[in-house]
């Protein structure tokens, strides 16, 4: 018998925050990357998990079952995140990846006794980014929205997988139809990368240090080298920091390595005996 279920807050300005909810156990609540939603980012890591922790699934503004609003900035993702948490009302972990990721490190220090734990995998650190990977970023970014404005939404989504993901990565998306999901959240991406360009870097080293959760940082020695350099950033100046290395794996590990990602957070996650 499934034990999925939904799992809905309404946020102070009015917009409903949704999700699937699977399992049993101490509750994690997973946060999407920038191109999918709950269930299309998290749905390989779910058979490993769902005997020993409930796993909430929410979906950011604008994708999945969440509902939409002109806001996007990351002060109001981190109260959607924040206001979801406390409505499991229970001590809650947290993991994010991608811009997941980063918002997991800005509810946490917006807020550091929102949840218990926290793990992250590669949080795309735009403030770690040298000359070169910006120029990257912008191009992608700009493409996109050509592609976007002419309707070729899933051309869009290759464009930003190809400045995230490495070659290999992107056609095992496509073959698996990741890619013509995360076309339909094409337009949605743009806005939270123009308003995301006007908010606090979570990198920053005076927010990182306020996090006193116990986290976890999971990076693959396949990925770029601007995630690589964010997770060690996040592992030097979180004060009670882990870093553990997905063998084999590149960015898009949750997706093409999830027994291993799954093997990691029930490592950290599980209470200790």
């Amino acid at each position: 018998m499934s034990t999925q279920r939904t799992h809905y807050v309404t946020t102070s300005d009015g917009v409903t925050i949704g999700g699937t909810v699977h399992g049993q156990g101490p509750p994690l609540v997973f946060l999407h990357g920038s191109q999918g939603d709950g269930d299309t980012d998290w749905r390989a890591v779910l058979p490993h998990l769902t005997r020993r922790f409930t796993c909430f699934l929410p979906s950011r503004r604008g994708r999945g079952l969440s509902g939409d609003h002109a806001d996007h900035s990351i002060g109001r993702m981190v109260d959607d995140i924040i206001a979801y948490v406390d409505s499991t009302e229970r001590p809650t972990g947290l993991v994010g990846w991608s811009a997941g990721a980063t918002l997991a490190l800005a509810v946490t220090e917006a807020q550091p006794t929102a949840v218990t734990k926290v793990a992250v995998h590669e949080p795309p650190l735009g403030g770690l980014m040298d000359e070169q990977q910006r120029a990257a970023r912008r191009y992608a970014v700009a493409r996109m929205g050509e592609q976007a404005a002419e309707g070729r939404l899933a051309d869009a989504a290759r464009t930003w997988a190809g400045f995230v993901f490495h070659d290999e990565e992107v056609a095992s998306l496509e073959s698996a139809g990741y890619l013509e999901v995360a076309g339909g959240y094409v337009r949605v991406l743009l806005n939270d990368l123009q308003q995301a360009m006007h908010g606090p870097d979570p990198g920053d080293v005076e927010l990182l240090d306020r996090i006193s959760a116990p986290m976890l940082v999971l990076h693959g020695p396949q990925t770029q080298p601007f995630f690589t350099a964010a997770a060690r950033h996040v592992a030097d100046h979180v004060p009670n920091a882990r870093i553990r290395e997905i063998p084999g794996a590149g960015h898009a590990a949750p997706l093409t390595h999830p027994l291993a990602i799954a093997e990691a957070l029930t490592l950290f996650f599980s209470p200790a005996r």
